[in-house]
C-alpha cells in the first residue's frame, strides 16, 4: 500500500534554522515528508534538505527527472515538478502543491542500503586529463573513484553520497546508504521535444501522453542547437568521441582530429543518440551536476542515466522537434 511519510516535529525544528548538509543522515531522509518542501528556492546559502532529497527521489521514480539528486531546491527541481504536473494533466506551475504531493506515490524508502561488491572497483582509472590529446592516448575514459561511480549509479551528487556515508571507506564489503530512484521508465517514444528556453527534453508516446521528462543543456549562445524538426538515426552505447576542431570547436591547443575512447567520462558520456542533422545528437556527460547550468556545443546533453533510459525507448525514425 502506498503511504506518505511525514516529517516529525523534531526534524522540522532541526531544519528550520541553520541546519547544514553535514547534519544529514539516511534516517532523516527516509522520514522526511515531501509536504515539508518549500514552494520556492530558499533565500541565502543553499542547504541540502532531507525533504527535497525525498521529493527528488519520488520525481525520479515517476519519470520526471530532477537530474542529480542533491537535496537542493533549484531550477531542475521546479522543472521536474512542472514535468510531473504535465504528465498528470494538472495545472503547470512547478510548485509542490497538495495536488502534486498527493499523486507522488511512495514505493519504499527514498534511501536504501547497498553493499559494495568486489566487482565495483573494476575499470576505475587513475585520472582523466583535461587535454583531449592526452585523453586520446587512454584506453578507457572510466570513473576515477568509487564515489563517482556509485553516485552516478544511484543518480546522486557525489558530495551527498559522501555526507550520508561519512564513516565509509567505500571499499568492497562496506554497506552504504544510497538513493533509490526505482526502475527505469519503459515504453516506446514516438516524438521528442527539445525545449530550449525551459532546458528540458520531453518524450511523448504514440497516444500523445508524456513518457518521461529530463533536464537538459541544449546548445549555447556561441553554438546554438539546431532548429526545426529532425529524426533519430540510431543509438550508440559507450561511443568513442570523434573530435574535429574544424567542424565543432577547438579544445585547448588541439587543431588536429582526435579519437577519444569510450567511457562515462567521455565528452559525450555513455550514450550518443544520433540525429539526422549532421554532427548533432542527444548524449550524456562526464559532469552531471552541470546539466542546464553550462552550455553545450550545440547538442542536447543529459545525465548519463537519463540518456541511457531515453535511449532504450527510442528507435530510428523518432521525431525530435527543437522549440523555444
Amino acid at each position: 500500500m502506498n503511504k506518505t511519510i511525514f516529517l516529525t516535529s523534531s526534524l522540522l525544528l532541526a531544519f528550520s534554522g541553520a541546519a547544514s548538509a553535514q547534519q544529514l543522515t539516511p534516517d532523516m531522509i527516509n522520514t522526511a515528508a515531501v509536504a515539508a518542501v518549500p514552494t520556492e528556492s530558499p533565500v541565502g546559502p543553499p542547504k541540502a534538505d532531507p525533504a527535497v532529497i525525498h521529493l527528488q527521489v519520488l520525481l525520479d521514480r515517476a519519470g520526471s527527472s530532477p537530474g542529480v539528486i542533491d537535496g537542493f531546491y533549484g531550477a531542475n527541481v521546479s522543472k521536474a515538478i512542472a514535468g510531473f504536473e504535465a504528465m498528470q494533466r494538472l495545472p503547470v506551475d512547478g510548485k509542490p502543491d497538495p495536488d502534486v504531493l498527493a499523486r507522488l506515490t511512495e514505493d519504499g524508502p527514498a534511501i536504501k542500503p547497498y553493499k559494495i561488491s568486489e566487482d565495483d572497483p573494476k575499470d576505475l582509472v587513475d585520472a582523466i586529463p583535461k587535454d583531449y590529446a592526452e585523453q586520446a592516448k587512454m584506453k578507457h575514459l572510466g570513473y576515477t573513484r568509487m564515489t563517482e561511480k556509485l553516485a552516478e549509479r544511484f543518480h546522486m551528487d557525489e558530495d551527498l553520497l559522501k555526507i550520508l556515508n561519512a564513516t565509509s571507506a567505500f571499499k568492497p564489503g562496506d554497506t552504504i546508504s544510497v538513493a533509490d530512484p526505482g526502475a527505469s521508465q519503459e515504453g516506446k517514444v514516438k516524438r521528442i521535444e527539445a525545449r530550449r528556453k525551459a532546458g528540458q527534453i520531453v518524450a511523448f508516446a504514440d497516444d500523445g501522453s508524456i513518457l518521461a521528462v529530463y533536464p537538459a543543456t541544449i546548445g549555447s549562445e556561441e553554438m546554438p542547437s539546431p532548429s526545426g524538426t529532425h529524426k533519430v538515426n540510431g543509438v550508440a552505447r559507450m561511443p568513442v568521441y570523434e573530435y574535429n576542431p574544424k567542424i565543432n570547436f577547438q579544445q585547448g591547443k588541439n587543431k588536429q582530429k582526435l579519437t577519444l575512447p569510450s567511457g562515462p567520462n567521455n565528452p559525450v558520456g555513455t550514450v550518443w543518440i544520433d540525429l539526422s542533422e549532421p554532427t548533432y545528437g542527444i548524449h550524456g556527460t562526464p559532469e552531471p551536476s552541470l546539466i542546464d547550468k553550462s552550455g553545450s556545443h550545440g547538442c542536447v546533453r543529459l545525465t548519463n542515466w537519463d540518456v541511457e533510459e531515453l535511449s532504450r525507448m527510442v528507435k530510428p525514425g523518432v521525431v525530435v522537434d527543437f522549440i523555444d
